[in-house]
């Protein structure tokens, strides 16, 4: 099946991939890619600022800081046309930062969408006023509520925002849902609980919450560590607390769905393979511009892995850059061993197994031609 632009079409949240990997529906890339060709990204994760109005205990940002600029109106849109022309499918507004804080973010969702790219955004909704969701909705694949805590005052604990914030971000979910079932559009709305191992007591209450205020599913997924462990995530105590989830995911019905990331809870943080070759379909880039492999390979420490930035060269120069297939190639070469070199739980590691399963010849692409495409396709 040729590499092209899928239709969006609207779905149950029972139908949607929450805890694997849709690359392999990408075959004309897979196989350039193969060759030992130049691919462009399927799958962007970008933000506009490395600013946030919450300091969550969990955040994998405060491990991420390196130099860099200030990115403008005129260079995120820059990036989004130069995305759009050489093939990228998906830009999410995730990443570092809280990309709303900025006075173009409405914009930057519907200019990325007028030029055919799908495009996502995770917030901790304090900024989500129903004025900016009448703009973001129509424009957006998905809209993710970061919501980490079911009752006020450990939701507070937890993201670090003022408790009264609770009943506002509340509120603005609510009102994405009102917008989204009136207007009878394809965007999905989440709540996702970023689960610490120390935060069990919020999983049943978040779980309980999401399941009255009704988004179009809730999730609870892992903490991401870095490959020192400064966040203290302990992978093993995840599987004390499955029954929980299993209580969790019981909440679902016909039109509500609550998911848990299984995959990434029970391989507790650690990695099958070797080399890296996921960055080449799921690139991510800082709010200060930075390009990298990945998230985990922003902070300075790591500037040998660093690749540009695009608040001094555009993304397109970039991306055609010797540079770019220099750092590319040094993460798929013996060079590089993901095991000891990486953190746990990265945004590419589902990416990764299969590939690299594929590499290894244990399994092979499927004939998609008779199957069904799935809803946010340019997310991989």
């Amino acid at each position: 099946m040729a590499d092209h632009d899928f239709m969006a079409h609207v779905v149950s949240p029972h139908d949607l991939e929450l805890d694997g990997t849709k690359v392999w529906w990408y075959q004309d890339r897979i196989n350039a890619w193969r060759r030992g060709e130049r691919i462009a990204p399927i799958t962007m994760d970008v933000a506009w600022t490395r600013k946030c109005q919450a300091s969550c205990n969990f955040c994998y940002a405060t491990l991420q800081s390196s130099d860099g600029g200030e990115i403008t109106k005129e260079i995120a849109f820059q990036f989004l046309e130069d995305a759009a022309e050489m093939g990228v499918k998906g830009v999410s507004l995730i990443s570092d930062g809280e990309s709303t804080m900025v006075p173009f973010f409405a914009e930057s969702i519907q200019y990325g969408a007028s030029l055919g790219l799908q495009m996502g955004t995770s917030s901790n909704g304090v900024a989500l006023t129903p004025k900016v969701l009448e703009q973001i909705l129509p424009a957006l694949s998905y809209l993710r509520f970061n919501f980490s805590g079911g009752e006020k005052h450990r939701w507070s604990q937890i993201m670090g925002l003022k408790q009264p914030l609770f009943d506002r971000v509340l509120s603005h979910i609510k009102a994405a849902m009102e917008i989204k079932k009136r207007d009878n559009l394809n965007c999905t709305v989440n709540m996702q609980l970023v689960s610490m191992p120390q935060d069990a007591d919020q999983l049943l209450p978040f779980a309980r919450l999401a399941a009255s205020v009704r988004p179009s599913y809730g999730i609870i997924k892992h903490c991401a560590d870095s490959r020192e462990g400064e966040l203290g995530v302990d992978y093993t105590k995840y599987k004390d607390q499955y029954e929980v989830m299993k209580e969790c995911e019981a909440l679902s019905d016909d039109e509500f769905r609550m998911a848990v990331k299984w995959s990434r809870l029970e391989d507790e943080g650690k990695r099958n393979y070797k080399e890296c070759y996921g960055t080449n379909f799921i690139l991510q880039v800082s709010g200060n511009g930075l390009v990298a492999p990945c998230g985990q390979l922003f902070n300075s420490r790591y500037t040998k892995m660093h690749i540009g930035n695009i608040t001094r060269t555009r993304w397109r120069d970039i991306w055609k850059s010797d540079r770019y297939m220099e750092v590319m190639n040094w993460l798929a070469s013996d060079a590089w061993d993901s095991r000891t070199m990486c953190g746990p739980n990265c945004l590419q590691h589902t990416a990764n197994t299969y590939l690299d399963r594929l590499v290894k010849g244990e399994v092979s692409l499927p004939d998609i031609s008779t199957m069904k495409e799935p809803a946010h396709i340019g997310f991989i």
